[in-house]
């Protein structure tokens, strides 16, 4: 059994409320601990190079009490606790991920401006965490498309068939096993592929569609276009989305987001968990 904790990153906002009761569902599903962590941003002048975190603390947290009062009821499991900490959120989060199962944040807190879609800290976490990040969004995002026509839990991952990151697919199978719930798996692939002889001229390339498509399906549900707008559309109703933080390349920096997780992490309707990459077999 896995007794690293579940961690909620609160900070008072209602962002952060909603990944609190998301994350404490979470922690009584998997039987884990629930840490609940407020990083109390340092001021302005704070040079954070020279210090990015601060002695934890347990008592005289504002922002802890008022968890602790909205969980003083809440009956059974999970254990909780409560953790303060001072420095740049943005940098003490995803350090806090190394000791966790998964690390649940909401899409915004306090801070920034009120029309970004998500907050730094949230950004910054699903780029840097070596755990599963789960970004909470608010309620009421808007997607278009057509979801699945079957009621019930939902979980969907997004695969890249050609190379699936095993870690990917844990987790949605444990979450979809965990949820009682049916799992979707997408797999989108770019259509038409063209292909660039000279310049200001393009050659089709001798590619069969049917076949290219039959092939995709043999792994996962194939959809032509983008793959980041079929994963959106396909979060309407659905429990939660889960993607690969990066699809691996050769020459790629390890801290990184892709574009297609990026685009989601924006406009997804339901929470979505950004998956590390499985370190390398050697």
């Amino acid at each position: 059994m896995n007794t690293a904790p579940v961690i909620a990153a609160v900070d008072g906002s209602a962002d952060s409320l909603r990944a609190l009761d998301w994350a404490l569902d979470a922690a009584r599903r998997r039987a884990a601990p629930l840490r609940v962590v407020h990083v109390r941003q340092y001021a302005a002048w704070g040079q954070a190079d020279v210090l990015v975190a601060g002695p934890p603390e347990t008592a005289g947290d504002p922002v802890l009490d008022e968890v602790r009062g909205r969980l003083a009821d809440h009956a059974g499991p999970p254990a909780v606790e409560y953790l303060a900490m001072e420095g740049v959120p943005g940098a003490v989060l995803p350090e806090l991920g190394s000791e966790a199962q998964l690390l649940v944040l909401g899409s915004r807190g306090r801070g920034g401006f009120a029309g970004l879609l998500l907050g730094s800290n949230g950004l910054a976490a699903a780029r840097d965490a070596d755990c599963p990040v789960v970004v909470v969004p608010r309620p009421g995002r808007e997607v278009h498309g057509e979801g699945p026509a079957e009621p019930g839990a939902r979980v969907v991952v997004g695969l890249h068939v050609d190379s699936p990151d095993e870690s990917v697919l844990a987790l949605a199978f444990a979450e979809a096993a965990l949820r009682d719930a049916r799992l979707q798996v997408i797999a989108a692939y770019p259509w038409p592929v063209q292909t660039w002889s000279a310049p200001g001229q393009m050659v089709p390339p001798p590619i069969d569609q049917d076949a290219v498509a039959d092939e995709t399906r043999a792994l996962a549900e194939a959809l032509p276009g983008d793959a980041a707008g079929h994963l959106v559309a396909a979060s309407k109703d659905a429990d939660l989305v889960v993607v690969g933080r990066h699809r691996r390349r050769l020459l790629a920096p390890a801290r990184m987001m892709g574009s297609v997780t990026q685009a989601v992490l924006l406009h997804a309707a339901s929470p979505i968990a950004v998956v590390p990459p499985a370190p390398p077999q050697e």
